[in-house]
């Protein structure tokens, strides 16, 4: 009997923004399970460079959409255009570039796999992140659309809607260290704690192995009971 994750040995496996959010432990993690990686470093920011992205890997069989922007903490009266085109632009208008470029060849083939690492602010309110969790749910919706169109050409499309995961992007070891953030995450998140960066990669593996199959178009929180 195979092991989850046995499936993603000798594939090719595309992970965008390979150096920031949650690029580098993904990399590593998929590596560690067989995948040949190719790990894109650009930052990305529109559809145009998501598709040379896939256009340069070729042949790809599972997409990480690693999308990531350090998330802005206005208030809602004071969120000016710039800011909230500035953050769409990197976290939701790559996604149909990556999709042009995957999608058909995975469809040829008749299997795929993408897994988008969202975020578990679209599903709860929080107070000076309105641009922030905007695109985050756009992100969501857009999965759910895309995921259900494509399902009956066995290719899947999900997201992993986190929150409290290590990284350098939201959860540095400087955010970790304040007394405050203790705090909250003892009343905010039932775990009691932080998930490590392993265990959400290994969530991603999951969601790409082709042992696992069921999931189609979901958002499915990885929070800590911080959502349900």
């Amino acid at each position: 009997m195979n092991r989850i994750g046995d499936s993603l040995n000798g594939k090719r496996v595309l992970i965008t923004q390979a150096d920031d959010f949650m690029g580098p432990v993904l990399c590593e993690v998929f590596t560690a399970h067989g995948a040949q990686v190719i790990a894109d470093r650009r930052v990305m920011n529109g559809g145009a460079i998501a598709e040379t992205a896939v256009r340069e890997a070729g042949h790809v069989d599972v997409l990480i959409a690693n999308l990531g922007v350090p998330a802005p903490s206005t208030r809602a009266t004071e969120v000016s255009d710039a800011e909230w085109r500035e953050v769409f632009a990197h976290i939701v208008d790559p996604l149909p570039g990556l999709m042009r470029g995957v999608l058909p060849q995975m469809i040829e083939r008749q299997a795929g796999k993408v897994v988008v690492m969202g975020s578990a602010t679209a599903f709860r309110g929080q107070k000076r992140t309105s641009a922030y969790s905007a695109a985050r749910g756009a992100q969501v919706s857009y999965v759910r659309a895309v995921g259900a169109e494509v399902a009956p050409h066995k290719v899947r499309v999900n997201l992993i809607a986190q929150n409290f995961v290590e990284n350098p992007m939201y959860y540095g070891p400087e955010v970790q260290a304040l007394p405050a953030f203790q705090e909250r995450l003892k009343r905010e998140v039932p775990a009691g704690r932080l998930a490590s960066a392993h265990e959400d990669a290994l969530f991603a593996v999951f969601l790409a192995s082709s042992e696992v199959d069921f999931f189609v178009g979901q958002s499915i929180p990885f929070a800590g009971g911080w959502v349900s």
